[in-house]
């Protein structure tokens, strides 16, 4: 027996309705709690790589009209708000261009002074803790394997993360004059200090509160971007499984 016409309205609007309300949770959950993004960029190599994707918490510090889509001016600063700590990765809207977003390290919190010497980073006049450990393995331009130098760093209030320095401590970024944050801004950096446009780059320079996005979690997954998705055979290598669910720190 044919559908009558008016149950193919009511399959129609019942199909309708399943999308509708499909995104409309998905907008739900990426607007207040978790948004998914990617790493395009390799300034916070060695702990995010190029081709990583991860999900970000947008409840971690409050909501602000960043946090929704489009970013509509609704209203100032934040709501629900809580400080981030030192040592979070967390996404932000570059300050000088809101359209684009950034992903670094908090390094120094308001009414602090940051300056590098020698590519060590000092908080307030005082050098942080830095240990050189085994170099992180790469390959170069001209596909060599090659070890580049990294190290440990311990922030102040206990926080550990790797660093890199691709150009030894003499790179253009690695001493620098002394910044002092302004209260309700963060001074961010990248992991992989000699290539990484942050808080010490006047096109960034600190981070307003009401910027910040989210923090990121979890990678939920990894791809090595020097294969493409179409070569189904090179998925075996193409695909970090090891990195798949890490909890970024």
């Amino acid at each position: 027996m044919k559908p009558s016409p008016s149950e193919k309205t009511t399959g129609i609007w019942e199909f309708f309705k399943t999308i509708i309300s499909a995104v409309f949770i998905a907008v739900i959950i990426r607007t207040f709690a978790y948004e998914p993004f990617n790493i395009p960029s390799g300034s916070m190599i060695p702990t995010l790589l190029v081709g990583d994707y991860l999900f970000v918490s947008k409840f971690s510090y409050g909501y602000s009209k960043f946090s929704l889509p489009f970013s509509p001016p609704l209203f100032s600063g934040r709501i629900l708000e809580s400080k981030p700590r030192r040592g979070d990765v967390f996404v932000f809207k570059k300050p000088t261009n809101t359209k684009i977003d950034y992903i670094k390290r908090l390094i120094g919190m308001p009414g602090e002074t940051i300056q590098l010497v020698n590519g060590l980073v000092h908080i307030d006049g005082k050098p942080v803790v830095r240990e050189k450990i085994p170099g992180l393995e790469k390959m170069d331009a001209f596909g060599r394997k090659i070890s580049v130098p990294q190290y440990l760093v311990t922030l102040p209030n206990g926080v550990k993360h790797r660093v890199i320095e691709l150009l030894g401590n003499k790179g253009p970024a690695d001493n620098t004059g002394i910044f002092t944050v302004p209260r309700g801004h963060y001074f961010m950096m990248g992991d992989n200090r000699d290539n990484s446009v942050d808080s010490r780059d006047k096109n960034v320079g600190t981070v307003p509160f009401e910027n910040l996005v989210g923090r990121a979690e979890i990678l939920f997954w990894a791809w090595n971007p020097r294969w493409s998705w179409w070569e189904v055979w090179n998925w075996p290598k193409a695909i970090r499984f090891s990195r798949i669910f890490d909890l970024i720190q």
